[in-house]
């Protein structure tokens, strides 16, 4: 059960209570890659097309506030709440493929991605991705950073009993990788990942690649870092092996 601040926040716990370390979970977009402004792009592309917001395009603010880390069905309501829910999720599925073809032109790691990888494999932890994107754009995305053989789990939250902010996607990876939420962390970047990964009972690191520190700070992250070449996430890291 998550903890929480005096002022009702919940909070995860902090990471050297999870040692000794069985896993480690990673979402995808925007924890891994940065990928939210090829989804910008992408969106900004196809919403101009129709007309919408009378022609004036998107800002990073309305796509953090109602799509970034959004499961379709959520993004699909923000944007088009007088449409038929299966028009929008259409239009959202068209939007993947012009994702997807943007990826594999411009797609890069979050800076210090391969440092933070090699520390989980040198320690033999179990690992698995958590992400609300469709699992062929995870499978992309996963194959295009080199990460296929590192995952033993790719979950899918459209795939599960309902997306995140819901826990069923990291109950979901605690599960297939026979692993228990006390002795586990995530790597998240947005702020429903993280309220998933706390629902769940697990800590949370916030890579801020895009979203608002105060953001992720009020859906509970543990620490918030940078990047993976941040010195507060090896400081942790260094007290996590220390305590192993």
């Amino acid at each position: 059960m998550a903890a929480a601040t005096p002022n009702g926040i919940p909070t995860s716990r902090p990471l050297a209570s999870s040692v000794p370390i069985e896993a480690v979970l990673f979402d995808i977009d925007g924890t891994l890659c940065d990928s939210d402004p090829l989804h910008h792009a992408a969106f900004q592309e196809m919403l101009l097309e129709i007309g919408y917001n009378n022609g004036v395009p998107i800002d990073d603010e309305f796509f953090i506030n109602n799509i970034a880390g959004r499961s379709d069905v959520e993004a699909a309501q923000n944007l088009f709440p007088d449409w038929p829910l299966e028009k929008g999720l259409k239009f959202l599925e068209d939007k993947e493929a012009k994702y997807r073809s943007l990826a594999k032109e411009r797609l890069e790691p979050v800076k210090g991605l391969a440092k933070v990888v090699q520390w989980v494999k040198d320690h033999g932890y179990k690992r698995a991705a958590v992400t609300n994107a469709p699992r062929i754009n995870s499978e992309l995305m996963i194959s295009l950073l080199g990460l296929t053989d590192f995952f033993q789990a790719v979950i899918v939250g459209g795939e599960c009993e309902k997306p995140k902010p819901a826990p069923f996607p990291y109950l979901k990876a605690l599960k297939e990788l026979q692993v228990s939420a006390e002795h586990t962390f995530i790597f998240e970047d947005s702020a429903s990942g993280t309220r998933a990964g706390v629902a769940a009972g697990i800590p949370v690191v916030a890579v801020a690649t895009r979203n608002p520190e105060k953001s992720l700070l009020d859906a509970g992250a543990t620490l918030i870092i940078k990047d993976y070449e941040d010195p507060k996430l090896w400081s942790v890291l260094e007290e996590i092996d220390r305590g192993s």
